[in-house]
């Protein structure tokens, strides 16, 4: 391989912001705003987000990161006897670096399919609870946590998400949804789930914006105002609160407007399916089909070392001592020429 070529697809939030932010950033610079989210930008964001979300009563708050959303939700929502539900393969669980566990609740990891659980394994696991005659002296399971898309790149359909929100509602267990990646879901061709849905099925869910066009955020959703009583106070508490909150408002504002959010990811989708396609035509093993901007190939470590010293990407999983699964991931901002570069060094 050619030692000046080099193509970097560890992960998708490489680069800055989308240019329409950093010109709003520009031209909103002098402008004098009240501080911690009360700004007329975050107001306007808000207003933008809970008309998208079809919850014109509900509340949106922004938080500086996708782990601090996690952990002051769950935290908030939790009482101190009550774990959270997820994928073993969840970012809660995985990479997260212990995060909901230092505030007390223990992450209750179930068995997944490709980054998803089913509404049969969370019925399972609550119901297992429930029946236990010495529940008392366990933790009590108390949340649903599931991201869309999965840490796999893979999608929950409408049933899925559906049936698993049924369960939750049965057992009285809150579901959260985990939107690091939300742009990419909603833009793939495969997905069914909008944001009325997961207004309408989840108790409270996030819209990534740091993986997602923006240069840092997340924007918490709460269908139901009041849902969670004093949530500013809680969110200072974890130091997630930006005192410069026009910052995040204020980007929040430009991807919301004329439905950017819903189109930023579809130049990812599409390269991420020329990265997948030129994978397979390579004669390369690729272990499921992820349809979002995800990639996911299994090499033989000698392969894997020739291939990396052209082509990032980032490190999965062994699942033998000859061979390494890879995750290559696009991004809003991939440039077509990268993919098409990608392509004449895999030929």
């Amino acid at each position: 391989m050619t030692k000046d070529i080099y193509l970097d697809f560890s992960c998708d939030y490489m680069e800055g912001a989308h240019p329409l932010i950093l010109e709003k950033l520009a031209e909103t610079n002098l402008v004098q705003q009240t501080g911690y989210g009360y700004d007329s930008y975050c107001k306007s964001a808000e207003e933008k987000i809970l008309k998208a979300c079809g919850v014109p009563e509900g509340e949106v708050f922004f938080l500086t990161g996708g782990t601090q959303a996690n952990a002051v939700v769950i935290d908030a929502l939790l009482a101190s006897y009550q774990g959270v539900l997820c994928a073993e393969s969840g970012h809660i669980s995985v990479h997260e670096a212990g995060a909901i566990e230092s505030n007390g609740h223990k992450v209750m990891a179930l068995p997944h399919k490709n980054g998803k659980i089913s509404a049969a394994t969370v019925e399972e696991a609550a119901a297992s609870y429930h029946e236990d005659g010495n529940r008392d002296h366990m933790v009590m399971p108390g949340m649903v946590y599931i991201s869309q898309p999965t840490e796999y790149g893979t999608l929950y359909s409408l049933n899925e998400l559906s049936a698993i929100s049924q369960v939750c509602r049965k057992y009285g267990m809150y579901l959260y949804v985990d939107g690091a990646r939300l742009a990419y879901a909603l833009a793939s061709p495969e997905n069914d789930v909008t944001l009325k849905d997961l207004a309408r099925l989840c108790d409270i869910f996030y819209i990534g914006g740091t993986k997602c066009g923006a240069l840092l955020g997340e924007a918490v959703v709460i269908p139901k105002k009041g849902m969670i009583p004093h949530f500013f106070s809680i969110i200072k508490q974890h130091g997630a609160l930006l005192a410069k909150g026009r910052l995040l408002g204020i980007q929040f504002d430009v991807l919301y407007a004329d439905d950017l959010y819903l189109h930023i990811g579809e130049d990812a989708i599409s390269y991420a399916r020329r990265i997948q396609d030129a994978l397979i035509n390579a004669g390369l093993s690729v272990p499921f089909n992820s349809p979002t901007n995800q990639v996911f190939v299994t090499l033989e470590d000698s392969l894997k070392e020739k291939l990396e010293k052209n082509i990032g990407f980032s490190f999965w999983e062994k699942p033998d001592e000859n061979h390494t699964t890879v995750r290559l991931a696009t991004s809003w901002a991939t440039r077509e020429e990268a993919v098409e570069e990608f392509e004449r060094l895999l030929k």
